[in-house]
C-alpha cells in the first residue's frame, strides 16, 4: 500500500493531474482507530474491563510513552495513567519541559487484565495491531517503552529491564528508548533505591530529549 502511494505521489509530481492522493488527516484517522477499539471483542479482557482506554494526547508528539495495560484507576474512568504511577509520570513529562497533552500515552492492551496481572500472549497479538496503528499515525519522535512488559510486547523479544534500560532501540525506524515504569518506582521501599531509581529514569529520559533536539538540528 506505501509502494502505491508513493509511486501516485510521483505521478503528481510529475503533472499527472487525473491522479488524486488524498491528504492524511490524523486526527480523522485516529478517531476511526478509537471507534474500533471501543468495539473490539477479539480477546477476553473486554468482558471484565468498565472502559475501553485507547490512550490520549497529541496527534503530533514528539514522544510516544507506552505502558503495559490499564490499571484500575484507568480502567474506571478510561484514560491512560491517571494514578499513582500517572501522577508520577506527569511529573516525569513535566521535568522534560512538555505538557501532557503535548505528548501521546497509550499502553500495549487497552483494557485492564484482572487484578492488573501481565496480558497473556493472545491479549497482547488481539491488541497489538491498534498499537501499531498508533505509532503510524502520531510517527512520533521518540517511543519511551515503560517497563519489561511493554518494551518486550512491543518488540517480541525478552529484555531484562535492568540490562536494557536508557540503551537507544528502534521500532519501524522511529528511536525507541526503554525505562523503568513508573510503579516500579512506587513499589521500591527504602529512600536510597528510590533516589537511585529516579535518577536512572531522568538519565534515560535526557537521552529522550537529546534524541528530539538532534532531530530539530
Amino acid at each position: 500500500m506505501n509502494e502505491l502511494k508513493e509511486i501516485l505521489i510521483f505521478f503528481n509530481e510529475m503533472g499527472a493531474e487525473f491522479l488524486h492522493v488524498p491528504e492524511k488527516n490524523p486526527r480523522a484517522d485516529l478517531a476511526e482507530l478509537n471507534r474500533s477499539i471501543l468495539q473490539c471483542r477479539q480477546c477476553r479482557l473486554h468482558e471484565s474491563k468498565t472502559h475501553y482506554v485507547p490512550g490520549e494526547g497529541s496527534l503530533q508528539p514528539d514522544i510516544f510513552f507506552i505502558g503495559e495495560g490499564p490499571g484500575q484507576t484507568e480502567d474506571q474512568f478510561g484514560r491512560p495513567f491517571i494514578g499513582n504511577a500517572g501522577q508520577l509520570l506527569d511529573k516525569i513529562i513535566d521535568k522534560m519541559g512538555y505538557r501532557r497533552e503535548d505528548v501521546f500515552i497509550g499502553n500495549v492492551v487497552k483494557c485492564r487484565p484482572p487484578n492488573n496481572r501481565e496480558p497473556l500472549a493472545d491479549e497482547v497479538e488481539a491488541c497489538l495491531p491498534f498499537l501499531h496503528r498508533q505509532i503510524e499515525l502520531l510517527a512520533p519522535k521518540v517511543i519511551v517503552c515503560l517497563g519489561r512488559v511493554a518494551l518486550n510486547k512491543l518488540l517480541g523479544t525478552n529484555h531484562s529491564m535492568g540490562r536494557i534500560r536508557g540503551q537507544l532501540l528502534s521500532f519501524n525506524n522511529i528511536p525507541l528508548i526503554p525505562t523503568y515504569h513508573p510503579s516500579f518506582i512506587l513499589h521500591k521501599k527504602a529512600r536510597e533505591e528510590i533516589s537511585q531509581t529516579k535518577r536512572e529514569v531522568w538519565q534515560d529520559m535526557q537521552k529522550v530529549l537529546a534524541i528530539i533536539a538532534k532531530q530539530r538540528q
